[in-house]
């Protein structure tokens, strides 16, 4: 840092007011003989002059206020040109504003003041571009390697001598590391809470934070462009501080250096997130259609730490709110420090867990249920199988479900009956609801036996009885009729649910399942042939051929 002292210690000049200013910074040297330079100057710059307009006291005593009113580091007044000395108004008004004034002799040019201090400039500018590019440098390798974004912000703590922090979004810490000094108790919390109210008034500047105990020494900058999603917000927020006295220059430039390796880092471990989740929804749904069985997935299994026993907890989020769910559910389960694949199939978000203790298993399917829940806002059913080899998987999603459905059509008979020509009172949520419940094979009840038939001729033999009349009796057409028959029953009844959930009018899905009575003889008023009906659709995905052997 270039200060008025050293720019003048190698030339013979006089000091004649403001000595004790003379450790001021210098940021620029410039040379003016206006009456007001303040309009092409910036604050921190050493302005040398003549005083050739400088010919009445008034003149001599307003520059050295406009001088010192706009920041600037001083005035070196050359002598012989348009004074002989320098005048008494310009020292006097100098001295009381303890503004540097320091004379310079006729022989000395201003070129070599100028060549001085730009040198100087020059080179501390070089060697903080040093200092910050091996900062970045430092701060790449920690991405390229892998080592995670904890590592990314221990070393900028270290980096800037003080705590470093990233927070997501909406104000949720994601990262967080102190220097010396372990971090106050609520700065974490108080600074989310900062950038929660940030967030709610889609402000994306970086600004100064409030807390006190990092008043005047730190700075909050946005990580990555906005995010239309949310509303203009930035993808993360980086936060850090010195543990004594302000951010230097050399701070500034590695912290905002360091945004752009955070938005890195953030973006490395979203292509890796989303690649593991493709890989493993892959995986659990061919588990799950029967393409793989056996040693053969037990194999598969083993790399994602689920080898051995494991088991499936089944979520049902509403639609619009399935991509969410599967996104929390795989948070929640890593906030419980379990592995696990997740995958969306069909309506449901499932995930594949260790074998676990029945107990164990139900208390923690609850609290995942519960937080994915919170974290979309709106209650969540879940379903939950009972631990079983990891070749087997299809059974413990079927259980699963099953259970899950079960309770699902258990809460809808506790309202009030849904008729076929939909006369039926609307499906309203009672205190009864089982929101926050996790169903189990205990919900089954004597749906076991459909569990029991898997792949049995029997259960075959149920389920064309039920649906063959529909499939083969209108063709083509058989496959629009049970899509419909599926979603009016998932649907219980609910006529403008199931058209939505299949894209059609509500009048052409009434005239479907006109058709599917006359061409089964049931009546889908009945509660009793509704539960036939849904057994045998699920029945018929159990018996369901897989993928090898509908091949062969």
């Amino acid at each position: 840092m270039l200060t008025l002292r050293e720019v003048f210690a190698e030339f013979d000049v006089r000091v004649l007011a403001g000595e004790d200013a003379l450790d001021t910074p210098v940021r620029w040297v410039h040379i003016s003989e206006l009456l007001d330079p303040t309009p092409f100057l910036s604050g921190g710059e050493l302005l040398l002059t003549t005083g050739m307009a400088l010919d009445t006291p008034a003149k001599q005593r307003e520059l050295i206020a406009r001088l010192s009113g706009h920041g600037l580091a001083g005035l070196g007044f050359s002598l012989g040109h348009s004074h002989e000395s320098a005048p008494k108004a310009l020292v006097r008004a100098a001295e009381r504003a303890g503004f540097p004034l320091v004379e310079l002799p006729r022989d000395l040019p201003f070129i070599a003041i100028t060549e001085r201090a730009f040198t100087r400039l020059v080179n501390e500018q070089y060697a903080l571009l040093r200092r910050s590019i091996a900062a970045q440098e430092r701060l790449q390798r920690i991405v390229l390697s892998e080592r995670g974004l904890d590592a990314v912000v221990a070393a900028l703590a270290t980096l800037i001598g003080g705590p470093a922090l990233i927070y997501d979004a909406r104000g949720e810490p994601q990262a967080t590391h102190a220097f010396r000094r372990e971090l106050p108790p609520g700065l974490v919390a108080t600074l989310g809470g900062e950038l929660r109210e940030r967030a709610r008034r889609a402000d994306a500047r970086g600004f100064v934070p409030m807390h006190p105990e990092l008043a005047g020494r730190a700075l909050a900058l946005p990580v990555g462009s906005p995010d239309s999603p949310d509303g203009g917000l930035p993808q993360a927020w980086l936060v850090a501080a010195k543990d004594d006295g302000a951010l230097a220059e050399i701070d500034r430039l590695i912290l905002h250096q360091a945004v752009t390796v955070v938005a890195l880092e953030l973006l490395r471990r979203r292509v890796a997130d989303t690649t593991e989740r493709r890989l493993a929804g892959d995986l659990l749904n061919a588990a799950i259609a029967g393409e793989l069985a056996g040693p053969e997935l037990t194999r598969r299994l083993e790399p994602f730490g689920l080898g051995g026993r494991v088991t499936v907890l089944v979520l049902a989020p509403e639609e619009r709110l399935a991509e969410r769910a599967e996104l929390a559910l795989g948070e929640a389960l890593r906030g419980e420090s379990v592995s696990a694949l997740v995958a969306r199939r069909e309506r449901f978000v499932g995930a594949l867990l260790p074998g676990f203790a029945e107990e164990d298993l139900f208390e923690l399917a609850e609290r995942v249920a519960v937080r994915v829940g919170t974290q979309v806002g709106a209650p969540i059913a879940a379903g939950a199988g009972r631990a079983i080899p990891a070749g087997r998987v299809r059974e413990s999603w079927n259980e699963a479900r099953f259970a899950l459905e079960a309770r699902e059509m258990s809460v809808a008979a506790r309202r009030e009956p849904v008729a076929a020509n939909g006369n039926g009172g609307p499906r309203v949520p009672t205190s009864d609801d089982p929101v926050s419940t996790v169903a189990t094979y205990r919900d089954l009840g004597s749906f076991q036996l459909l569990l029991s038939l898997q792949d049995s001729e029997a259960l075959r033999l149920f389920c064309d009885s039920m649906l063959a009349p529909i499939e083969g009796g209108e063709g083509h057409y058989g496959g629009e009729l049970m899509r419909s028959l599926e979603a009016f029953i998932e649907c219980n009844g609910q006529w403008e649910s199931a058209a939505r959930r299949l894209y059609c009018h509500r009048h052409t899905l009434r005239y479907r399942i006109r058709k599917i009575q006359e061409l089964t003889g049931r009546d889908l008023g009945s509660a009793r042939d509704r539960i036939e009906f849904w057994l045998a659709l699920r029945g018929r995905e159990i018996v369901r051929p897989s993928g090898r052997e509908a091949a062969r």
